[in-house]
């Protein structure tokens, strides 16, 4: 937490702000080193919120919360713990707190700035701490993934599979913040496809996103019963090329528009001109399955320490991994090694990135 607050205060200082209110899950996490907040799933906010002043740090919920919150979540963390009635909110105490300061915050607040893109690109650069966590968690759902794909059966529902996925992660600790499914001709009619009670009869897409300790985990894998049809066996090399380029130009002091560029160029030679007008392209991840999506126009510095999750996608195909950028050379935080690839001969280097398992 010291690091994180460090951070926090050179961005008021830099701001001129007198104190910043932090009501995100995903800013609480990234401040306490990986607690959580939250009680309903779909919400970005949750029931503790952190207030953080030039010298104290003050975490308000309502009493409703305030036992577990300090036992579970904050013992051991430098911060004063304000608990209010559930009757009256949390609101008029933070109010009280904050009258009469300059205020930033991560969502709109009487009177506040919106300082959120400010903490994102704060909690993009990931500390000692959080890599570990990351580490860990990418790893998991990466073995989670590939698990119930090499499990799957002909037959099966989207519904049975994507509730295999929850399964799988919640058995490792993870909460689902993203499970897509898909199978046959749905793969080439959707980019983006909840499961439905679609059977499976030849091919399944699995994307997973994974939550814990506050970060997500992306991961996608292909699964086909039966030899390749002409299409896909052609499409799985040309859609691991744009992703081999991707992640190869995702190096310290490129920008993310020149990856960006690069995905453009690469779509081109395989092909495919247009295709990554069909679906973003991805950007950096962390504390959210995109922090925010990378466009021609996003000229962010890339950083060592990052994590970015990019997924270029042609006909019936997709890749996704989750990846994080190192002094001297990215690593894939969700390989396993036990998973089939295809080898990408680019620059001189040899790179793997996953292939669909033919059962």
């Amino acid at each position: 937490m010291e690091r994180q607050l460090a951070l926090c205060r050179e961005l008021m200082n830099a701001t001129g702000l007198d104190a910043l209110l932090l009501r995100t899950r995903s800013n609480f996490a990234w401040m306490t080193d990986g607690r959580d907040n939250h009680i309903e799933i779909e919400l970005a906010t949750g029931v503790a919120d952190i207030v953080v002043f030039q010298d104290r740090v003050v975490v308000v919920t309502a009493e409703i919360e305030a036992r577990r919150i300090a036992e579970e979540e904050i013992r051991d963390l430098p911060v004063e713990l304000v608990s209010t009635s559930w009757t009256e909110g949390v609101d008029p105490t933070l109010e009280s707190l904050l009258r009469g300061r300059r205020v930033g915050a991560d969502v709109p607040f009487p009177g506040a700035t919106l300082v959120g893109p400010m903490l994102t690109r704060l909690r993009r650069r990931l500390g000692l701490v959080q890599m570990e966590q990351y580490k860990g968690l990418c790893l998991d759902a990466a073995q989670v993934i590939e698990e119930v794909a090499k499990n799957l059966e002909p037959g099966q529902t989207e519904f049975s599979i994507g509730g295999q996925l929850m399964q799988g992660i919640a058995d490792r600790g993870c909460t689902p913040h993203v499970v897509l499914v898909a199978t046959d001709e749905r793969i080439f009619r959707y980019r983006h496809p909840i499961p439905t009670e679609k059977r499976l009869d030849k091919y399944a897409m699995l994307v997973l996103c994974a939550r814990r300790h506050g970060l997500i985990a992306n991961v996608t894998r292909f699964v086909h019963f039966g030899e390749l049809p002409d299409e896909l066996r052609e499409n799985k090399e040309k859609c691991a090329y744009i992703d081999v380029r991707m992640n190869e130009a995702t190096r310290p002091g490129n920008k993310i528009s020149d990856v960006f560029q690069t995905a453009i160029s690469a779509y081109a030679e395989v092909g495919y001109p247009d295709d990554w007008r069909l679906l973003h392209q991805g950007g950096p991840t962390g504390y959210a399955s995109r922090e925010f999506l990378a466009t021609q126009e996003t000229h962010d510095v890339i950083q060592t320490n990052e994590a970015y999750a990019w997924n270029p996608a042609v006909r019936g195909i997709k890749s996704e991994d989750t990846v994080l950028v190192g002094e001297d050379g990215n690593t894939f935080l969700t390989q396993t090694g036990t998973w089939p690839y295809i080898s990408v001969e680019y620059a001189g280097k040899t790179v793997l990135r996953p292939d669909i398992l033919v059962r």
